[in-house]
């Protein structure tokens, strides 16, 4: 008898809710949690295990939530704790797992505890933010740079000194070196804990700490363009004083700590220089986050090299942590347009799933991507995202990944909101809308459950280690194994036109079905089509 000693969170698959664009039940045009409530059904169909909601706290919206001014409130325009609650109460009725972010590294500038902070250099709470007198020359501390563009430091009249913000000006940096930061949000998650919640999403969780000496950043020898578009200098740094700091390590054993005690998980999101490097320390030793994702298969680059590399290297550095792998978020060109150009065909979306279904760790999945949704084209006029916004044109920004769900061609703006939806519907998105492609047998979305659900299936892809073969481009070969369980073979073509392999690994394999994807083995030459897979078992 194989006894299963797996955490279930390690053989489950994350579904991302962007809230704004998920279902506005009041006709505001913003999506609302009362609106999450109502597809849970929807996202239970799946076969996902986990909800990821960003976040929906108070907030002036300047990053439309990512800048929190309360922790332990829900903005209006989301609704109210009490929704919160219902919500929590129908995931869990439903067999679904909650979980929130929980963005720690920065406030937004009206938050109350930067109101007083920045009111005066000897209020309780002066040193809650991180605060620097200029150089000589008034410029600012150091060379740091906002992820956003320009200049970390923003001058402030009152307490004439900079404060650092590593995203938006109206994000200012909590200093965690002070230990009544660090409490505060270990209070604020217990908070959330306390109602329900079996998760966090730690976002830019590699940003807490500085260094107290501030000390610039020395030129990068390699330029990041994984977690930053390639039009933005910030790239240009080795970013070794900003962020990803020794002391965020201990810390982090501390939030585990309190997580442990609600049996509740987190996972971090890590943009770094060498992201990999961070993700295997911040999961290592089962004592820290339990996953972690970076944005290293959010790049333009799809090729099998790359996914295998990125796994490979996880792999090799890591001990006993677990990685997310997610190819989509609300941060980047949706997958169908960044790895299938202009006009993608809907097997790409087949086969980038069944490709995050055979990797080893917990496949998330972006809302919109079981529909091989597109990224839309929004017009500057319309644009919301103060990032495109500042490096337009060359970087049109967030928003075309995150326009609302097209729910049914049957009603206005898809049936999104009956008011002026916050971005524009792409009519792209109407013509694959959720009711349409529930009614097809072969759509995107039934092909989607059928993968996800099949996972479930196979605890050699859920919970086994992973060896790749060599094979040419675009193929990506290979194995999962668990002790005492046939072996699982699984084969990918990452390309358009047909391709045929001699593996000899598949020679003697039995044929594994229920996933959907089109392709043979006879005596270990594998034929795939365009976009296509197999997998089969070896014997024990």
């Amino acid at each position: 008898m194989i006894v299963n000693d797996t955490p279930w969170w390690r053989e489950a698959t994350i579904y991302q809710v962007y809230p704004r664009s998920f279902l506005d039940t009041n006709g505001d045009g913003v999506g609302d949690l009362a609106g999450i409530t109502e597809k849970l059904g929807y996202i239970a169909s799946l076969g996902v295990d986990i909800v990821w909601i960003s976040p929906f706290f108070t907030s002036p919206m300047k990053d439309f939530g990512y800048d929190v001014a309360d922790y332990r409130d829900v903005d209006p325009l989301f609704g109210t704790l009490a929704d919160f609650d219902r919500l929590i109460e129908r995931a869990h009725a439903l067999g679904l797992k909650i979980m929130i972010d929980q963005v720690w590294s920065h406030t937004a500038e009206f938050h109350p505890w930067f109101v007083e902070s920045r009111a005066s250099r000897d209020n309780p709470k002066a040193d809650w933010y991180v605060w620097a007198d200029p150089r000589e020359d008034g410029n600012p501390p150091n060379n740091w740079l906002s992820v956003f563009g320009g200049s970390s430091w923003q001058w402030d009249s009152r307490r004439r000194q900079y404060y650092l913000h590593n995203f938006l000006a109206s994000q200012p940096d909590m200093n965690f070196h002070n230990p009544q930061v660090q409490q505060v949000h270990l209070d604020n998650l217990r908070f959330w804990l306390e109602r329900g919640v079996d998760g966090v999403r730690m976002d830019a969780c590699n940003y807490h700490f500085h260094d107290t000496q501030l000390r610039s950043n020395p030129p990068a020898t390699t330029r990041d363009t994984a977690s930053v578009t390639d039009v933005n200098p910030y790239g240009m740094q080795a970013h070794i004083y900003d962020k990803t700091r020794p002391e965020n390590v201990p810390y982090l054993v501390r939030v585990r700590e309190v997580l442990n005690e609600y049996g509740a998980i987190a996972i971090g999101e890590v943009g770094a220089d060498d992201a990999l490097a961070v993700m295997a320390e911040y999961t290592a030793d089962g004592d820290k986050l339990h996953l972690a994702y970076s944005f290293n298969l959010l790049t333009p680059e799809f090729s099998a090299h790359r996914i295998r590399t990125q796994v490979e290297q996880f792999e090799a550095r890591v001990k006993g942590g677990w990685a997310s792998w997610s190819v989509g978020n609300h941060d980047s060109i949706r997958v169908m347009t960044r790895w299938g150009g202009d006009q993608p065909t809907p097997a790409l979306a087949r086969v980038v799933l069944a490709m995050q279904m055979a990797l080893k760790g917990t496949p998330c999945l972006y809302q919109g991507d079981e529909l091989a949704l597109t990224e839309a084209d929004v017009p500057y006029e319309l644009l919301q995202d103060p990032y495109g916004i500042t490096f337009w044109p060359e970087f049109k920004g967030r928003d075309g990944c995150r326009t609302p769900m097209p729910w049914t061609n049957q009603a206005p703006n898809g049936g999104f909101t009956t008011g002026t939806p916050w971005l524009p519907l792409d009519p792209a998105h109407i013509a694959a809308a959720e009711s349409l492609q529930d009614a097809d047998a072969a759509s995107p979305l039934n092909a989607a459950r059928c993968l996800i659900k099949w996972r479930k299936a196979q605890p050699q892809l859920t919970r086994g280690d992973i060896v790749f073969f060599d094979a040419p481009e675009p193929i990506l070969a290979l194995r999962r194994d668990v002790a005492g369980m046939p072996a699982m073979l699984a084969i990918f073509n990452l390309g358009s036109e047909p391709v045929r392999f001699a593996w000899a690994e598949a020679k003697g394999a039995t044929a594994v079905g229920g996933h959907g994807l089109a392709g043979d083995a006879v005596d270990g030459a594998v034929t795939l089509p365009g976009f296509g897979g197999w997998f089969g078992q070896l014997a024990v």
